[in-house]
């Protein structure tokens, strides 16, 4: 048996002594089949993970994550283990199963070839290793490799034990997930945004309105994001970002975003007047002006920063792991960032309810604004 290490000064490597990274890709070269059970695990390393096995054609992995179930898990972990797991199965190459009737905080891979298990890792490292990210980047494992036959085949046994029924199960089998919403970071720090305690949510959320209104959000479905008429996919106001950029020098932000509303919502009694500002608080925790614009006061929109709305709502997305943010929309050609059904349809929620609530909030000028509530939500309400 020998020790692997972390990297890390000022505990650098010292000659002779392999990372725990360099040890792991040297057995899975050797491999055709990884058997993991860890305790938690990212989305980037399970995306690297998908890339490595399916780059160094391993024919089956099996990944158990043993915390989740207990603990709740990350909408980001969430996702990327459901699309992860998804694709495994259709290809016929793994799963990923999840430990339910304890907490399981082991960290063991095992190597097979030609269905025995030839080397096998132990020790602090969970799946993060393969892929750092700033909240691991500095954190240090130390783990170990043994080649010993009736070692090797010992962690094979538990972890096979751990796949059973009793122990475990696949992600698809698995409806009483705790989701954990994660934080939106697209809104820290932004001037004209405030957070709102979680009490004064809940206390929004639980006044009587005095009018709702639901606005459905129009996304393309994946097929037709590509169908490039000139209109088609602009049409779809939270990707505005992907119309025709109003300078040739720079292309639209990712997070600008219009709110169009309909006429059959914007014509009804009680929807806000045209240019009269009023207060928002998110169903998440914040706070920011609006107002409604443009002709017939058919746009919706946040006060001094077009790109607050988006931030709030295509932010949420991404915090939540279903798309990432584009640095360049204009060179995003096969269009990673647009927002669609199918991502709508996977985070749950197709549509904005926008509650009046009798609650006023005293501005920095002295006036009286009306408070709403902004919520992400699914389409079962009815307007009005």
């Amino acid at each position: 048996m020998n020790l692997l290490y972390s990297d890390i000064l000022p505990l650098g490597t010292e000659d002779g002594q392999q990372t725990i990274t360099e040890r792991f890709t040297a057995e899975l070269q050797k491999a055709d089949r990884l058997d993991i059970a860890v305790g938690y695990l990212s989305g980037d390393s399970l995306e690297e993970l998908d890339r490595l096995t399916e780059e160094l054609h391993i024919s089956r992995v099996t990944l158990i994550a043993g915390m989740y179930y207990s603990d709740g898990i990350p909408e980001s972990i969430f996702h990327a283990t459901k699309r992860i797991n998804l694709k495994w199965k259709n290809e016929g190459r793994g799963e990923i199963r999840f430990v339910r009737p304890f907490k399981y905080h082991g960290k063991v891979y095992c190597f097979y070839k030609n269905g025995k298990p030839f080397a096998a890792m132990l020790g602090s490292a969970n799946l993060g290793f393969i892929k750092p990210t700033a909240s691991n980047l500095r954190q240090y494992e130390l783990d170990a490799v043994t080649e010993d036959p009736a070692r090797v085949e010992e962690i094979a046994r538990h972890i096979a034990s751990l796949t059973e029924p009793r122990c475990s199960a696949n992600m698809d089998e698995i409806r009483d997930f705790s989701l954990i919403e994660e934080t939106n970071g697209a809104l820290q720090d932004v001037e004209l945004v405030h957070q709102v305690p979680t009490s004064d949510v809940l206390f929004y959320k639980d006044c009587p309105p005095l009018v709702s209104f639901s606005l459905p959000i129009k996304v393309p479905a994946e097929s037709e994001k590509h169908m490039d008429d000139g209109k088609h996919f602009t049409k779809s106001n939270i990707n505005v970002c992907y119309a025709a950029p109003r300078s040739k020098r720079k292309p639209r932000d990712w997070y600008e975003t219009q709110l169009t509303v309909s006429v059959k919502i914007y014509t009804l009694p009680g929807y806000p007047e045209k240019n009269k500002p009023f207060m928002v608080v998110t169903d998440d925790g914040y706070r920011f002006k609006a107002h409604t614009t443009s002709d017939h006061n058919k746009q919706f929109s946040a006060v001094g920063d077009e790109l607050i709305m988006g931030r709030w709502l295509k932010g949420r997305l991404a915090a939540a792991g279903l798309v990432r943010p584009v640095n360049n929309t204009q060179a995003d050609t096969e269009r990673t960032g647009m927002i669609t059904k199918e991502i709508l349809a996977e985070y749950g929620r197709n549509q904005l309810t926008f509650k009046k609530t009798a609650k006023k909030f005293l501005d920095d000028d002295g006036t009286l604004l009306d408070i709403w509530l902004l919520s992400f939500d699914n389409d079962e309400p009815s307007i009005g």
